[in-house]
């Protein structure tokens, strides 16, 4: 059976790095995973009121529900963000948020994930990559830990062709995802 593996992009940018880092890496995956790049720059802010049916005047946006069903249906999510002011990006942040309510109901519990981050700078997104794995503590998700993966000075990490333009780089992510096929397969979401 098909693995349905979710890629989050941090990014709004069409060519942002992080959406050629999340290109790079669906081909990453074994054969029977379908690895996908879900858009989340439609999602409008999380507001509450979308949740609460007595509330009126704020229906349930569309895109909510098509991104929690998706979500749901996933067997393990990616998540590719850039560095914004030391911060994971807000629409992360906001995909993360919408996809977290109904309080009953969340999308992400049990669901593995990895985390790649990158920045132009030396430091590899190292501190939204922090931020997120704190905000993705409290669902009970299985995460990768070891290997973390940084990409610094990521303006030239993807190639003309969209891989990876230097071997080790493209060994270590490999073997990353590599590994979060492993988790994946040792947590089937119920």
């Amino acid at each position: 059976m098909t693995k349905k593996i979710s890629v989050l992009v941090g990014s709004l940018r069409r060519e942002s790095i992080a959406r050629k880092i999340a290109q790079a890496i669906i081909g990453m995956f074994p054969d029977d995973y379908e690895a996908h790049i879900v858009e989340i720059g439609n999602l409008p802010l999380y507001n509450a009121d979308y949740d609460n049916p007595q509330e009126e005047y704020a229906p349930l946006p569309e895109t909510y529900t098509a991104f929690r069903t998706t979500i749901k249906a996933s067997d393990g999510v990616v998540f590719v963000t850039p560095e914004n002011n030391r911060l994971v990006p807000a629409v992360m942040k906001n995909a993360i948020d919408v996809a977290s309510k109904p309080n009953g109901d969340v999308a992400w519990k049990g669901l593995p994930a990895a985390i790649i981050s990158h920045s132009v700078g030396a430091m590899g997104g190292y501190s939204s990559q922090k931020t997120l794995r704190l905000a993705l503590s409290y669902f009970d998700m299985p995460l990768m830990g070891q290997p973390e993966v940084f990409l610094g000075k990521s303006a030239t990490m993807i190639n003309q062709e969209g891989t990876f333009a230097n071997e080790s780089t493209f060994n270590f992510v490999k073997g990353y995802i590599d590994k979060f096929v492993k988790l994946v397969e040792a947590n089937p979401r119920s």
